[in-house]
């Protein structure tokens, strides 16, 4: 008999709907696999007894079309939930309780999910890999010499791990799909505004969207239409600016039925951060994108290239050095909204130090000056990628990373080294369009490796209709039941 664990989200769904397992019995499972199985450190907080509470509400409630109902997942540790720790990954707020719960977490709860606990985050979600000084470092599940990536790290070694069928995460820059290739899963990080309860709108440069992690594209697109949370059919926008809506309405109907021919473009002529940084492209970054290409034209797609518009100049914008500038001063400007007091700084670590203490030299004048060229740099890219229904680009340039590539204990030289482990996914977020990684290829060593495949505006249902066809091909999702320990 397949175990709870092994079955994908959906699965677990139809037998809850129609009561062949309970909502308790699924959350006791998984509570007992987090106890007995989290060596790679994905939780930071269990709360055995909310879940059940929620479970045993689940299991006595008369309606059950919740879209998730029943389902467990667990917060990011950047989502606050009322009553429970928000530490946001930094011994600053070490011991801090949340006294209101983010709308992102209740979406979930209206939607009839069952929480479990909180998956662990870097501080403040300022890195592409998760370790903090207050939990730890996050790693790839059956590899404790290497991160699982971030920053929604923990999100994805809890899926990799069956410690949950899948997993809300959090992208500002990479911070859904890095972990996700990472850890041999799926990850999909909409475009901006798709999300009503963090979809980038009224934050500075707009870049961090709610997304999801998965073993498979249906299950991402399931929970990906219970974070949107839709109210009779349709999206409940509290503000006029929104992303565009192409699909019928139902994410998972797209991902279902997986159809579609498609014009491809494989991305040439480098990253946005050339100019600024010495990025090398891996050969096994370069074998995932193989691979999907071979896949792509076998079922019959048209694959081309497309070249990225050139960053390295001002844009039409004076005082703004090319791409790197415009995204680090966006970067610090997010960052300056930390309320942390100068002479707590101490309690930072470096990585979050160097960015929050540089974010008080910007001025009104240059952040808006960032924003206007990343705006102009918006439209140059969407018109390149205009005559394309999907831009495929590795996920990662290089392999996972050792525990010990990054150097912690300098917050400048971290961040470059995230620069040139993750070239292609910042870009995505500043030109807010939608993209998701898929695990198309493993290494000679068994390493996982993804492929990114970048959408036009709203078109997240092109994208998982793409998925899916390749997951028909590549069986990734049996990949990560196998690795899973019985």
């Amino acid at each position: 008999m397949t175990a709870i664990h092994e079955l994908g989200a959906l699965e677990l769904w139809k037998l809850l709907h129609a009561r062949e397992l309970s909502a308790v019995q699924v959350a006791e499972h998984f509570l007992d696999r987090i106890e007995r199985l989290d060596e790679a450190n994905a939780f930071v907080h269990v709360d055995a007894e909310l879940a059940l509470e929620r479970a045993r509400a689940a299991d006595a409630a008369a309606d059950r079309t919740g879209i998730i109902h029943g389902l467990p997942f667990a917060d990011k540790d950047l989502t606050p939930r009322a009553g429970q720790p928000a530490s946001m990954g930094s011994r600053w707020l070490e011991g801090t309780i949340a006294e209101a719960t983010h709308p992102l977490a209740q979406v979930l709860d209206a939607g009839g999910g069952v929480v479990l606990g909180r998956t662990a985050a870097p501080e403040f979600g300022f890195a592409g890999y998760t370790r903090s000084a207050l939990h730890g470092a996050t790693t790839l599940p059956g590899r404790p010499d290497l991160h699982a990536g971030g920053s929604s790290g923990g999100a994805a070694a809890a899926v990799a791990q069956g410690l949950l069928p899948f997993a809300p995460g959090s992208d500002g820059g990479g911070s859904i799909r890095i972990p996700a290739a990472t850890c041999g899963l799926v990850g999909l990080k909409p475009t901006r505004g798709r999300i009503p309860g963090q979809g980038g709108v009224g934050q500075v440069g707009g870049l961090t969207t709610a997304g999801a992690i998965a073993r498979s594209v249906i299950d991402v697109a399931l929970l990906t239409d219970a974070l949107i949370g839709r109210v009779n059919g349709r999206t409940p926008h509290e503000l006029s600016l929104r992303a565009p809506e192409h699909d019928d309405g139902s994410l998972l109907a797209a991902a279902m039925r997986g159809q579609g021919r498609f014009r491809i473009a494989v991305l040439s002529g480098g990253t946005p951060w050339d100019a600024s940084d010495d990025i090398r492209i891996s050969p096994e970054a370069d074998d995932a994108v193989a691979a999907t290409v071979r896949a792509l034209e076998a079922l019959g797609h048209e694959v081309g290239e497309v070249a990225l518009p050139d960053a390295s100049g001002d844009l039409g914008v004076p005082g703004v050095d090319g791409y790197a500038a415009a995204f680090t001063d966006l970067w610090r400007g997010g960052a300056a909204t930390v309320p942390i007091p100068r002479e707590q700084r101490h309690l930072l670590e470096p990585l979050a130090r160097w960015i929050i203490d540089t974010s008080d030299a910007l001025t009104a004048g240059g952040l808006a000056r960032a924003q206007l060229w990343a705006t102009e740099y918006e439209r140059r890219v969407i018109a390149a990628f205009a005559p394309w229904d999907a831009v495929l680009t590795p996920t990662t340039a290089l392999t996972p990373r050792p525990l010990d590539w990054y150097p912690i204990d300098d917050g400048e030289a971290d961040f470059r080294a995230q620069v040139l482990h993750t070239p292609h996914t910042s870009f995505v977020n500043l030109t807010g369009l939608p993209a998701m990684t898929l695990p198309v290829h493993e290494t000679d060593a068994g390493l996982p490796m993804g492929a990114q495949l970048i959408g036009p505006p709203g078109e997240e249902a092109t994208l998982l209709a793409i998925g899916r066809q390749l997951e028909r091909r590549i069986p990734w999702t049996q990949r990560v039941v196998d690795r899973m320990r019985p």
